[in-house]
């Protein structure tokens, strides 16, 4: 990684813009989470409030936790390491600050909307055309801002976080705009067959070509920084990139096998799904032997140390994934809470503390001073560590007696006294959360308004 010329201070408002907005989102999303889990156990507890009924709070507890939290937070580290990888200045800092109040407006936009029941009522989707279109314009300018700068860079050679920085932005806005059928505004959905092909084409990919490429570009540029050693090896980083680009594309119809789709389509998801171990292991073997023998760095650095435990996440997700595509396992763990807790494991674990990380890594950069509180940030990432894990042991256990249940002919009702202390224990395990986003939030609001000390 040649980062060795400082090139001057630049991205740091947009940078910081965008770890403030991914503390703040986390808080709401959290918060929309426990809400959602609490209805689950206590149904009147709400009184039926039309604006935060559970159909309602679950889309935006979803599109908050991805666009709210998780990509802002990835792109707050972007903003800082981007320039100085390619040994230049952002493109535009302006630009960059305008795209951080777009993203917010769009972000609050979501959360009215979906409140207020109008949605298109798809996977990932739900957001109507007007908000669709502001989702795809903060794409674009993210696309303009980081393609210019590596127009003007310096650095001959692209190191490999620009690489997926740079095809996570593009791949993102073009599935984005295919998946939610942008150009049918009415609707914003196909018919039939067709809409359920595309919009799992889309509702895989925005988190296989969004959430993993970006969390992917942040560890190869932290690990190595906080290890104070060079990548292990640069060819086995662009393997995994192009295998990950080539081969996620095409998983999303793992989600319709039970669907009357054609036959080699659901071959070629279940085939690519398991080819997924590729990409996954050239990424961590590449990550993981980087940092062989400097696990001691990794757990002086906290945003190390979060991006870290992300990369074991990514391990547990995606071998689960993988099997989770077999149709004879897929009729136990499919239309249940297995596939919650892998969603979880992958959004929250893997992306959702690579974004921390990031975040914890960065600001004491952008700020020029120590982070506000050390201690803070080792608290949140037990709490949030411990909450992964709990998730995905009492959400697999309650999807596991939901599945064989169902195979033996059992009734839903019948089921949900089976499974109702774990949504009470999912329930406590999301208010840990909830409390950690709380921390968080103000770890990163004293650190960078509040925080007079200067950097040792």
């Amino acid at each position: 990684m040649t980062d060795t010329e400082s090139p001057p201070p630049s991205g740091h408002l947009s940078a910081k813009g965008f770890c403030l907005t991914s503390a703040f989102w986390m808080t709401v999303a959290t918060f929309m989470g426990l809400l959602g889990a609490t209805e689950l156990i206590a149904p009147d507890l709400t009184g039926n409030t039309a604006w935060i009924v559970f159909g309602r709070i679950r889309p935006i507890h979803v599109n908050l936790v991805l666009f709210g939290f998780v990509t802002p937070g990835l792109l707050g580290a972007a903003f800082y390491f981007f320039p100085r990888l390619l040994r230049t200045t952002i493109y535009s800092e302006k630009l960059g600050v305008v795209t951080v109040l777009v993203w917010n407006a769009t972000l609050v936009a979501t959360v009215v909307t979906l409140a207020a029941g109008y949605t298109q009522a798809r996977e990932y989707a739900e957001m109507i055309w007007p908000v669709d279109m502001m989702v795809v314009l903060v794409f674009s300018l993210l696309i303009v801002n980081f393609l210019m700068t590596v127009r003007q860079r310096k650095e001959p050679v692209l190191y490999v976080s620009v690489w997926y920085v740079c095809a996570g932005l593009v791949l993102t806005a073009t599935t984005y705009a295919l998946g939610n059928v942008i150009w049918k505004p009415d609707s914003g959905a196909l018919i039939g067959i067709p809409d359920a092909i595309l919009l799992w084409f889309y509702g895989h990919n925005v988190f296989g070509l969004l959430l993993t490429p970006l969390s992917a570009a942040v560890a190869y540029y932290v690990i190595p920084r906080a290890c104070r050693a060079p990548l292990y090896s640069h060819t086995l980083s662009l393997l995994g990139f192009w295998a990950l680009l080539v081969i996620y594309t095409h998983v999303g119809t793992h989600h319709l096998l039970q669907v009357p789709v054609p036959t080699w389509l659901k071959v070629v998801a279940i085939v690519d799904s398991v080819a997924m171990v590729i990409p996954v292991m050239a990424f961590l073997i590449n990550i993981w032997y980087t940092a062989r023998g400097k696990l001691g760095e990794i757990h002086a650095d906290i945003g190390a140390k979060f991006v870290f435990t992300g990369t074991i996440m990514y391990f547990f997700v995606s071998i689960q994934g993988s099997m989770m595509a077999l149709p004879q396992v897929q009729r136990v763990t499919h239309f249940n809470n297995w596939v919650v807790a892998h969603a979880h494991i992958g959004v929250l674990g893997f992306a959702g503390m690579i974004a921390l990380g990031g975040i914890y890594y960065v600001l004491p950069k952008i700020t020029g001073k120590p982070l506000y509180s050390r201690l803070l940030a080792d608290f949140q990432y037990w709490m949030v560590l411990i909450g992964i894990a709990g998730f995905a042991v009492v959400l697999t256990i309650a999807g596991l007696i939901q599945g064989h249940a169902w195979i033996n002919g059992e009734t839903v009702y019948r089921v949900l006294p089976q499974i109702h202390h774990y949504y009470v224990t999912r329930a406590a395990l999301g208010l840990m959360i909830f409390t950690s986003a709380l921390l968080g939030l103000y770890n990163v609001i004293r650190t960078l308004f509040f925080n007079p000390g200067d950097r040792s």
